[in-house]
C-alpha cells in the first residue's frame, strides 16, 4: 500500500494520471545592503566647532502687550441648567460613610419586601441644587415590594449635600445613586 504523500511526491504516478509534475522552489530573499556608519565625534568636539548662525538682539525695553478687558455685559449664570458632571461632584454630609450611617439609621425595610423575600438594588436619579437641596427623584431601575418607594422616601428626607462646584461656583449637578436592599 502506497502512502498518499509518498504518492505526491513521486513522478512517475502524476504521469500515469496525466498531470506533468511540477515542483516549486521558493526564491532567496533580495540581499539588503546595510547602511554606511559614519563615526560621530563625541560631544566635545561638536562643542568646539559649533558656531551661532543667529546674532539676535533684543531691545532695552520689551513690549509687553496686555490683553483688554471685556467691555460687553457680564456673563449669564444659567441657573436652570442642570449638567452631569462638575469639576467637584455633590457629595453627602459625612461623605460616603457619612451616607451609609444616614441609611442605616434612617431606611427601612419594607414589611411586604421581607415577607416575598425581595432584595436588589434600587438605581436613583435626582439633582443637587446649588444649596444642596435635593429635587426631581426619580426611580431608574427598582426592585418591587415598596423598597422603590422607600428608597424615594429616604433620599428625600436626607440632609443637604454639599453642592458641586464648577470653576469655584455652585452648580446643579444630576446625580445617580444606588440604595440596596439585602435580607439578613
Amino acid at each position: 500500500m502506497v502512502s498518499f504523500d509518498s504518492f505526491l511526491s513521486d513522478k512517475k504516478a502524476w504521469a500515469v494520471l496525466g498531470v506533468p509534475f511540477t515542483s516549486h522552489q521558493v526564491p532567496k530573499p533580495p540581499k539588503i545592503e546595510q547602511p554606511k556608519i559614519n563615526e560621530v565625534p563625541n560631544d566635545e568636539e561638536i562643542q568646539e566647532k559649533f558656531e551661532p548662525i543667529l546674532d539676535i538682539e533684543f531691545p532695552e525695553q520689551p513690549v509687553i502687550n496686555t490683553p483688554a478687558l471685556p467691555t460687553g455685559p457680564p456673563i449669564e449664570d444659567k441657573a436652570d441648567e442642570i449638567i452631569d458632571f462638575a469639576e467637584k461632584m455633590p457629595a453627602p454630609p459625612g461623605g460616603m460613610e457619612g451616607w451609609n450611617n444616614y441609611l442605616s439609621k434612617n431606611l427601612k425595610y419594607p414589611r411586604q419586601a421581607v415577607q416575598l423575600g425581595i432584595e436588589g438594588t434600587v438605581f436613583l436619579a435626582f439633582v443637587v441644587n446649588k444649596d444642596g437641596s435635593i429635587q426631581d427623584v426619580e426611580i431608574l431601575r427598582g426592585v418591587g415590594g415598596g423598597c422603590s418607594e422607600e428608597a424615594i422616601r429616604v433620599l428625600e428626607n436626607a440632609p443637604d449635600w454639599k453642592p458641586g462646584l464648577q470653576g469655584g461656583r455652585p452648580v446643579r449637578v444630576k446625580m445617580r445613586l444606588p440604595i440596596k436592599f439585602k435580607l439578613n
